[in-house]
């Protein structure tokens, strides 16, 4: 997942459920030099005054939304320039939002897969996670129906409801340089 000895940036969203901590987590582990940026994780580090992205109020979600890409873009900058490939696990529900991060990334080669596993899939995944981790989120259809339209083409939607975590992980080290690449 290199190009011309620089690392790429891997951006890998889906919907809750579909499986991005545990497959960025095996595909960081399958790299020689990697690292990966959970944004729920960089989301925990406010203390207080936290709003979650569909909370209230909208504005202060929104800014903290924005806030929250930028951190994971810096992060991922900092860590390719020290020749690290970064693996960006968020929720990127739009095409406004994804080419944020792509005007943040410039200087990188990014490859962008969107995990879908299909909406039954995610919502039986959400149900077995620890309760820690849960998502309560009921706008799957929706979000899906959304995710599709405005990305449509972009980056490589991966079916990945008949495969283990280790067998989407495995695919994406191998294909993701040909069928990930974002233009």
């Amino acid at each position: 997942m290199t190009s011309a000895g620089a690392p790429n940036c891997l951006i890998v969203t889906g919907m809750p459920g579909a499986g991005k901590s545990t497959v960025t987590r095996l595909v960081a582990e399958r790299l020689p030099r990697s690292a990966r940026l959970d944004g729920d994780e960089l989301n925990r580090m406010i203390v207080s005054g936290f709003v979650w992205a569909l909370g209230e109020p909208a504005d202060e979600a929104a800014r903290q939304v924005e806030l929250l890409h930028r951190n994971l873009c810096t992060l991922a900058n900092n860590f390719a320039d020290a020749g690290f490939t970064p693996l960006i696990d968020a929720m990127v529900p739009s095409r406004e939002k994804l080419d944020f991060f792509l005007e943040l990334l410039t200087a990188r080669r990014i490859l962008f897969v969107v995990l879908a596993p299909g909406i039954e899939a995610c919502r039986y995944r959400n149900t077995i996670r620890d309760p820690r981790d849960r998502f309560d989120f009921d706008g799957y259809e929706a979000l899906d129906a959304d995710m599709r339209r405005q990305f449509g083409d972009v980056g490589w939607w991966f079916d990945t409801a008949a495969l283990t975590p280790d067998e989407t992980a495995d695919r994406i080290v191998r294909e993701a340089d040909r069928r990930a690449l974002v233009s």
